[in-house]
């Protein structure tokens, strides 16, 4: 049995540019055009959201890379019209569009992949299974880590988790959602979207409720990276909850 190497833990937001946000995670006047510089040195990591509505530069993904800190990674949620359709195995022309309009520029920051069903996608094991194989483990040399976010109780079979597993992918775990939570080790790494901050919290969670995601990360870390995202809830609290859990984590 091969033996997995401890992970780091990545612990971010969705996105960087939110009018809630400034004034209070963002200091009051920073520019826009900072917002990104700040987040990267206040956070982890940051879901990349504008690559699911429309394709982005080479010179866009380069910018980004550039003006982030060393040990800083980006993950990357897939365009819609990749994910978003009835038949997942015709997108085969639609996933190497994206993947070949600047992804790499990210070099060494790029964490992972989100691939983002819709939330009425349903599992077909056959259709899944052709598009899951449409996904490569390189590019240009490079090895890419890739994740399926399902949102359809349907996928919360065996056959789901086992599919993932066969294609090292690995399954989004939904936290404190209405999405189904699957918890399965599929892939040499974990990617978690955490969705119960709240407007009552400062910190977007209580520190009891902050202490659960904290042990479930560090279980995960156990046996390879783990990418943590506060995503939707209470989303003017999730830069805090954020900051807050990587400094339970230090």
């Amino acid at each position: 049995m091969t033996t997995r190497k401890a992970g780091k833990i990545f612990v971010g937001i969705g996105g960087w540019n939110f009018a809630p946000w400034r004034g209070s995670f963002y200091p009051k006047g920073l520019t826009q055009a900072r917002e990104l510089h700040y987040a990267s040195r206040e956070l982890t990591s940051i879901e990349i959201n504008s690559t699911f509505y429309g394709l982005q530069k080479p010179a866009t993904f380069k910018k980004w890379h550039d003006e982030t800190p060393a040990g800083f990674v980006f993950s990357v949620k897939a365009p819609r019209f990749v994910t978003q359709r009835n038949s997942l195995a015709s997108a085969v022309s639609s996933i190497e569009r994206f993947l070949q309009s600047g992804v790499l520029q990210l070099g060494a920051k790029l964490g992972a992949i989100n691939w983002q069903l819709a939330p009425e996608k349903q599992f077909d094991a056959k259709d899944l299974a052709e598009f899951l194989a449409l996904l490569p483990r390189k590019l240009e040399g490079r090895v890419l880590r890739h994740a399926l976010e399902v949102r359809h109780e349907s996928f919360d079979c065996e056959e789901f988790v086992a599919l993932a597993r066969a294609h090292r992918v690995a399954v989004v775990e939904a936290g404190d959602s209405a999405y189904p939570r699957i918890q399965a080790r599929t892939a040499p790494f974990s990617y978690l979207r955490v969705m119960g901050t709240k407007a009552s919290s400062p910190k977007g969670y209580a520190p009891a409720g902050r202490a659960l995601w904290r042990e479930r990360a560090q279980a995960l870390a156990s046996d390879g990276d783990v990418f943590l995202y506060f995503i939707s809830g209470a989303k003017e609290r999730n830069p805090h909850a954020a900051r807050a859990l990587i400094a339970d984590l230090s």
